[in-house]
């Protein structure tokens, strides 16, 4: 049974109240503010936990909103990070669409916090390739704005924020509502020609001085995302993706209280749900006759918030705190036809829920000479986190049916049924000296971590002897972050930063033997926490005809979790895996961007921009005195565009270097490679918006380093199968009244 299938039921329930509530008489919030075209002055929240310009915070940060991502057409992960160099999408195993994660200056999986509204994204969790549960739960068309802190974290956020942090935002109903306007309707469609995509919306906003409140629903449909690989045979050979067929759909519901101009209580109802069906020709051989998979993925949660924008206590100017439950799982079915008539049918689930409590305070007090911003709060949060592997073998000729799958019994569990309780509190003050010309900001968060795993029978009987361990561990992460606003518009910045994550549950207590391949993977009790030390100095320029930033960043890296690492050979003769930490690790990169308004230099050029982007990393294991695998090759991004009222175009350029420090010299290395998009929007007329994307203009073949499994070895003869897709066209149609 599908443990979120209550709270599933209640989105719908949610949607039906939204659809009959009437709307308030009385005006609406104003509409939120448009994004500056200068990225530096766009506003964030994340960095800080207060609303700062990315100018007045001493890290580096990205904002995408919800324009930008209207025009760039992004409908999912790649799109979204497809021209933030430095910030990149691991792949899969191609179930799932072929998305993994987000990695951020070389770390990605459960190291990188993900949040919707403040509210974790479940955790991802793979183990060979048919069980891989990723972190994809979020439907880009809910968003307004996307929000990237990289680097460290964990003085704000605790132990997930190691490598940093992605924080979607969630469209709100005064996004859509103004003074005398009480109700917005938008529908909005569109296709993508790389995986045969069609995709349509619809968001209903109503609202008064009181109440107000939204419902946005959308559903998506296609089939495998193309690349360029021609061999379509069935067998190892093949390079042509497998037959994919996807559909997916989502809601997001809010209703508004505001019993004061200066408050609000906001109730949100919101998930997502993802159907699809693969045929994996490329895994026939001649004992497996045809492998079949069906996945599904869904998320669902409910929160309950209030804001208060003018408290005026002594303890607080303003707060927000927020009550929540979300439940997220994922469940992949593999059929299996033997030559020896036989059908294996397996089931991988990995689920979640979580309930939390949030509260975030804000302060200021003002000494004369130095002005003090003080944040601070708790974050509560408690999971329950299931795996489970089942199945079952049935003999075709007489219809016998067996628990035994080759050499395993189901039901198994690769880890025991854990749960994590985590709770932190966090400190920081921005001071403002020198009439505001000198910045100084200091933070620090205490974390307290603990995991207790629950083996039941199933897990004690694929184990047997083996006792799960509890951890408890506690942690405190400061940090110092300095502002010299040199003039108007140059400023200097510097950040240093103690980052942390515990010890996860799959690698404390892993539990896996495949005897067919040879192997067994054993759990780690005495893991120790990963801690860090991060500085990064960065300069910056803004001003009226354009920008520039220049940053550089050192991460020191102990007891640096390696999962799944072999370790030698066990008493059986079977190959063994454990995860261990590794001593040492550095990463270190530089990060660069710039952009020029022509039509501020002269009005002969008005309309023209210029904007552009660049990052290199490089990172060491010390100890092993190894590369790191996970680290992106140098990559840049240039565009050219031209915007007048009703429409406007842009060329984009992406370059991407040779990756040349493998792990291992057996690695294949994907050459450098340029591409070209070229992206169009039009508003033909009042509440109609049309948006056009070609990519690849040039048809360019290519091989992205992060959509390569991991230690595809230099040797393989299908290194086709991982192209990028060939020239492919994006079109969307927005309405609204």
């Amino acid at each position: 049974m599908i443990r979120t299938a209550p709270l599933t039921g209640a989105l719908w329930l949610a949607l039906a109240a939204c659809a009959h509530a009437a709307p308030a008489p009385a005006d609406a919030a104003a509409p939120a503010d448009a994004a500056t075209p200068r990225d530096f002055d766009r506003l964030q929240v994340t960095a800080t936990r207060t609303q700062r310009a990315i100018v007045d915070v001493p890290s580096s940060v990205e904002v995408i909103d919800r324009e930008q991502m209207d025009q760039e057409l992004v409908h999912d992960l790649k799109d979204l990070l497809r021209y933030t160099p430095g910030v990149s999408v691991t792949g899969n195993s191609g179930r799932f669409s072929g998305i993994g994660g987000i990695r951020i200056r070389g770390l990605d999986g459960n190291r990188v916090l993900i949040q919707t509204d403040g509210i974790p994204v479940a955790d991802s969790f793979s183990f060979g390739s048919y069980l891989n549960a990723n972190r994809n739960f979020v439907d880009m068309e809910t968003l307004k704005r996307v929000e990237i802190v990289r680097g460290p974290a964990s003085s704000l956020y605790g132990s997930d924020a190691l490598g940093g942090v992605v924080a979607y935002v969630t469209k709100d109903p005064a996004d859509y509502l103004a003074p005398g306007k009480h109700s917005y309707v938008g529908l909005k469609f569109g296709y993508e020609s790389e995986w045969d995509g069609l995709f349509g919306g619809a968001l209903v906003a109503f609202g008064g001085e009181r109440w107000s409140g939204m419902a946005a629903v959308s559903h998506r449909q296609g089939q495998e995302s193309e690349t360029q690989g021609d061999n379509h045979s069935t067998g190892a050979a093949r390079t042509a993706p497998n037959p994919l067929s996807s559909d997916g759909r989502s809601l997001l519901s809010k209703l508004v209280y505001a019993p004061s101009a200066n408050q609000r209580f906001k109730l949100t109802v919101d998930g997502n749900e993802d159907y699809s069906r693969i045929d994996a020709l490329s895994n026939v051989t001649a004992s497996i006759l045809s492998q079949r998979g069906r996945d599904h993925q869904t998320r669902a949660r409910v929160s309950l918030a209030h804001e208060v924008d003018q408290l005026d206590a002594a303890f607080a100017d303003d707060l927000q705190w927020q009550l929540y439950r979300q439940d997220s799982e994922s469940l992949q079915r593999t059929d299996e036809r033997r030559s020896n008539n036989t059908l294996r049918h397996t089931e991988h689930n990995f689920d979640q829920r979580l309930y939390g409590l949030q509260a975030n305070l804000h302060k200021q007090v003002d000494q004369g000479r130095v002005v003090h911003d003080f944040s601070y709060g708790i974050d509560l949060s408690w999971s329950d986190t299931h795996e489970k592997r089942d199945g079952y073998t049935q003999n075709l000729g007489t219809g016998a049916i067996s628990k035994t799958v080759g050499l395993e019994t189901f039901p198994v569990r690769d880890f025991p049924v854990t749960e994590t309780t985590k709770a932190g509190a966090y400190l920081q003050d921005e001071m403002r000296l020198a009439d505001g010309r000198f910045s100084l900001i200091p933070g620090l968060r205490v974390d307290y971590y603990r995991l207790s795993p629950q083996v039941d029978a199933i897990f004690a009987a694929d184990n047997p002897g083996v006792a799960a361990k509890k951890v408890t561990d506690s942690n405190v992460s400061p940090k110092l972050g300095a502002i010299w606003r040199i003039d108007d518009a140059w400023s200097l910045y510097a950040n240093y930063a103690h980052g942390f994550r515990a010890p996860p549950y799959n690698d404390v207590n892993i539990g896996f033997t495949n005897l067919v391949v040879g192997y067994t993977a054993i759990a780690n009790p005495d893991l120790k926490p990963e801690t860090s030390k991060g500085a990064e100095l960065g300069l910056r320029y803004t001003a009226a005809a354009g920008y520039f930033g220049l940053s550089g960043y050192y991460n020191d890296y102990r007891d640096f979790i390696e999962s799944y690492s072999f370790v030698g050979f066990n008493a059986d003769g079977l190959m063994l895996y454990q995860s261990r930490n590794v001593d040492h690790v550095v990463i270190k990169g530089v990060e660069a961007k710039a952009g020029v308004d022509f039509g501020a230099l002269s009005e002969r050029w008005a309309g023209w921009s210029l904007h552009s982007s660049a990052a290199y990393a490089r990172g060491d294991n010390k100890t092993d005195d190894a590369p790191l695998n996970t680290i992106d090759p140098l990559r840049g991004v240039l565009g050219l565009a031209y915007d007048r009222d009703s429409w406007g175009a842009q060329l984009v350029g992406t370059v991407v270097a040779k990756k040349k420090r493998p792990a291992s010299a057996t690695y294949y290395t994907p050459p450098g490679y340029a591409t070209l998009d070229l992206l169009a929007h039009w508003n033909f007329t009042p509440g109609a918006k049309l948006n056009v994307g070609v990519f690849n203009l040039a048809d360019r073949r290519y091989i992205d380093w992060n959509t390569l499994p991991s230690a595809t070895l230099a040797s393989s003869t299908v290194l086709d199968r991982y192209t990028g897709a060939g020239r492919n066209v994006s079109v969307s149609l927005a309405l609204d009244w």
